[in-house]
Order: structure tokens, then sequence, then C-alpha cells
């Protein structure tokens, strides 16, 4: 994946600032296929011209706060690579820890009963680009989703689930909202 960034020379032109790979990607070895890659991230209200350090690196929170964002693209393992972790003894604790050093913030989202279930503070707009997922909301009810459909999710419970035989790659923006 390439990830082109601009913004302004000290003259105020157009630049680019970055042109290559993301510099944070998230691989869990506990559970192999689970991949996020951090694209941009901003804390508070963004102010432009932008500095030109990539700000992926030191965010402390995969979940941006109040009108903070967040944009990545996940990879979420097919039903078969699921099936095969499983078969080899995939350690939940260890995946846990795993996933609470690596992804802080939204880590703690997960619930311990269903681990794919979560909430979080945020408006995503999540956008299918391959293979094929399932959203499931906290009643059961399910959307399946294909490439190029698009959902805006509201702060509700939900769970993203990939039961089909091709992994799901997912472009999502997440932006800080308050709860009341």
């Amino acid at each position: 994946m390439k990830r082109v960034v601009t913004g302004h020379s000290a003259e105020g032109k157009s630049v680019f600032i970055k042109d290559g790979e993301p510099t944070r990607v998230v691989k869990l070895e506990n559970l192999p296929g689970i991949e996020m890659t951090e694209l941009w991230a901003t804390d508070g209200v963004p102010i432009l011209p932008i500095e030109h350090e990539d700000p992926t690196i030191p965010m402390s929170s995969f979940v941006p706060g109040i009108t903070g964002s967040r944009f990545a693209i996940t990879r979420f393992p097919s039903m078969p690579e699921l099936t095969k972790a499983l078969e080899n003894g995939l350690d939940l604790d260890a995946f846990k820890k795993e996933y609470l050093e690596k992804v802080p913030g939204l880590a703690e989202c997960h619930e311990s009963e269903d681990p794919a279930m979560h909430t979080t503070d945020t408006i995503d707009y999540d956008i299918i680009l391959s293979g094929e997922i399932w959203l499931e909301l906290d009643d059961g009810d399910k959307v399946h989703l294909k490439p190029g459909d698009c959902v805006i999710q509201n702060g509700t419970r939900h769970a993203w689930r990939n039961e089909g035989s091709e992994p799901c790659y997912m472009a999502s923006v997440l932006i800080g909202a308050e709860r009341k």
C-alpha cells in the first residue's frame, strides 16, 4: 500500500511530504490475518498548514478524542483463516494481551463475552474495499456488505464478522464524538 500526504513548503507552495508505505501497521501474531494500517490521525481541531511529522507514530489511542480523527485500512481474516487459527490452538488470553499492547484505545472497547462486539464514541465512515463482511448490531440483526458498500456507524454497539472465504479489506474514518 502506498500513502501519499500533501502539505505546504515554507513558502506556502503545495508539496508532497510523504510518499511511500504507511509507517504504522499493526499485525497480531496471536491471531494471524488481522491487520490494521493507520494512515493518518488528528487530535482536536486540525490546523493548516499541517506539521510535516507523521501523526500516526506518537498516537496513543486508535480511537480519537472529541473532534479528532483516524483513517485506517483494516484486514479482517476469512472464516478459513479463523478456523485454522482455532484448530492450531488460538490462545485468547495471549491475543487479548497483544491486542491491548498494539491497539490501545480500541482494544479496551471490545467486550470480554464477545470479543468482536465493541462500542466507540465516534462516528465512523466505513467503505468495504474487497471481500465481504457482516455487520452485526447488539440485537443480533446483521447486514451483509460487499465491495463498494458504505456504513455510517453512529457510536452503536456492533461487531464485524467475516463469514466469507476471502479476507475483507475495509477503509474507515473515525471522528471523535461526545456521547450524551
